[in-house]
Formats: C-alpha cells, structure tokens, sequence
C-alpha cells in the first residue's frame, strides 16, 4: 500500500428539497384546501475515524465526495424524502484543513471520532405550511435551501508515542527493525527511508509505538531534502529520540543540524522530551566511546546515551529511558485532566 499523508478533496452537501403547491381534489370534497408536503432535507457530509487505515492513499483516486439531493414535496401532504449523507472514513490523526491549508477545522485523534463538514440543506415549505384562517388557499411554496460546497485538506499525523530524529543513514530504521516487527528498507545511501513506518516496541512487558521517519538535511526547513515533509507525523509524540551517528566525522555538526531544523520547523518540537543517543557504537572500542561521548553530552548539555542498533548493545536501556519519559507525560495529562474536572465554578 501506498503512503499519502496530504490529500486535497472537494465536498458537497445536498440541496434541499422544494416544497409543493397542491390542491386536494376529491369527489365530495367540495373545499379539499392545501395539502402540498414539503421537501427532504439534503445529505450531510462527514468525516468519521476507523480502523485499519494509515494512509490517505484512497483519497488520490476520488476527491470529489457529494450528497444527495432532498426530494420535493408532493400532493396529499407527503413529505419528500431527506438525501443520504456521504461519510469519508479517515486514518486516527487526521487534521482537517480550510482550503488555505493552515485552519484547522478539526482533529481526529480518537477512534470513532466524527465531524460534520458541510450541513444539508433544509427542505422548503410546502403550501400547506402557510395556510391560516385568513389565507385559506396559499399558493406559495418555499425551495429547498442549496448545499453548501467547500475545499478542505487532508492532512494525517501518524499516532506514535516516540519519534525517531536524525540525519540520513544514522541508523533510525536499523534501530525500528531491531526493536519490532516492522521491516523498513534498509540500505547504505542516504533517503532509504522514503516515508513514514511505524513499529510497535515492546519491554518490560510494555508497548509503545515507534514512527520513523525520512532523515533530515541541512535546510530541511526551507524545502530541502524529504524529512521535513513528514515531521508533521511526530508532533504528537510524547518523546524524540534523536540518534546521531559516531562514525560520521562530524558528530557535534550533525548534532547541531537537527536540532536547528526542529527550531526552525516549530510547532513545539524543540521543546519535546529528547533523549540523544550516541548510535553505531558497535564499531567504536572503548577509549574512542569515552571520547566522543564527552564531545556530544558537552554540546547536548545533558547526558548521552550509548547504543548499537546492530549488535543491540543499549538498546533496551534506551527503550527503558523512552518508557519512562512516555509514562511521566501520561501521568502529567492525567493530572491535569483531574484538576480540571475537580474545579468547581
């Protein structure tokens, strides 16, 4: 299956329905009066999150998603019959977006979840409707109100609770192979990784959900590169995990690189739980572990941690680290939910 995290789409509701001028006519009914019905309301356009889906790809092949009309009314005071709603069926996490593709119309980060986008249009009044004691033989009748149409955007971020950080080649799709079932491609070159893969990491007897994502470049923030077209899918992760490469030559530039395409990226990833990890120590001896660890905790201002997605050398304290940063943010939420809901005007 194809990966598509955007997806442009136009929508429709139904027009109402027209109400009806009618007359009853019946033998021996000498004055029968009005009876024209009124018309059907129009179908409703929704957005509904389910399960088993982690991509837009269905909305690349269909974007045009219209509801049915509402029926007019007929004689003998029948009602026309309301049109039927259209439902899309969305990934969890999807944002939808006004047609400048910056408002946020909605978030869709639970199952289940459901949003009306375009209202159908209410039916018109038959005749019947405005027949008073003055006004016996009313032939006036009300249209239908039109749909409403409108363009919105798709936009998925992936439900993880820790995001994978690092230039190209670092060893983020080593370390998601390592630690799940998921098989992300894995190669020598740089952009192996051409979209988004999730793994679901157990230890301890727990499990969490790990997304990796395309490596990031200098200048990422300005268009270069893919990672910055995909960052979007750990702004809702509870920890980073940022792994920088110790064979690389350049250990604090690469450092410094990603860090300043977070800040320049925005949306509060700069501020996110991170845990830096000093990857591939497979290949390093002691002394030259000792080293570059000094090096990078001196630029990180914190500390660092050793691993090798390889040989697996670290990495379940690594995971340990990330459970415990995912569980205090956990039990932060569920504080402050409590003391929202213990507050009392």
């Amino acid at each position: 299956m194809k990966f598509l995290d955007l997806a442009k789409v136009y929508i429709r509701s139904g027009a109402g329905g027209n109400g009806c001028i009618s007359f009853r006519r019946e033998k021996f009914i000498e004055y029968g009066g009005p009876d024209g019905g009124d018309g059907g309301g129009g179908g409703t356009v929704w957005a509904e999150t389910v399960d088993g889906l982690n991509t837009l790809i269905d909305f690349r092949y269909q974007q045009h998603f219209f509801a049915q009309n509402g029926q007019s009314g007929m004689g003998r005071m029948r009602t026309g019959r309301d049109g039927e709603d259209i439902v899309l069926r969305v990934p969890v996490g999807t944002e939808i977006l006004d047609e400048d593709g910056e408002t946020v119309l909605a978030d869709l980060t639970e199952l289940g979840q459901r949003v009306k986008l375009a209202r159908g249009g209410n039916g018109g009044f038959g005749n019947a409707h405005f027949k008073t004691s003055t006004n016996q033989a009313p032939r006036r009748a009300n249209p239908g109100q039109e749909g409403v149409e409108r363009t919105i955007w798709l936009r998925l971020k992936l439900i993880a609770d820790v995001g994978l950080l690092g230039l190209p080649n670092a060893g983020k799709s080593t370390f998601l192979a390592a630690t799940s079932n998921a098989r992300p491609k894995i190669a020598d070159y740089p952009f192996t990784t051409l979209h988004p893969n999730l793994g679901v990491v157990g230890i301890d007897g727990t499990e969490f959900v790990v997304a990796d994502i395309p490596g990031l470049i200098e200048g990422a923030s300005e268009g270069r590169g893919l990672g910055d077209l995909f960052l979007g899918h750990v702004e809702r992760c509870s920890a980073l995990l940022h792994l920088v490469d110790g064979n690389s030559g350049t250990l604090i530039e690469d450092y410094q690189t990603i860090i300043g395409e977070l800040e320049a990226y925005g949306a509060g990833l700069a501020d996110k739980p991170r845990i830096t990890v000093l990857n591939k120590i497979d290949a390093m001896d002691a002394e030259e572990r000792a080293f570059l660890r000094d090096e990078l905790e001196a630029a990180v201002g914190g500390p660092v941690m050793l691993m090798s997605g390889v040989s697996r050398e670290g990495v379940d304290d690594v995971l340990r680290a990330l459970r415990a940063q995912i569980d205090a943010r956990l039990a932060a939420e569920a504080e402050a939910n409590a003391e929202e809901q213990s507050w009392q005007p």
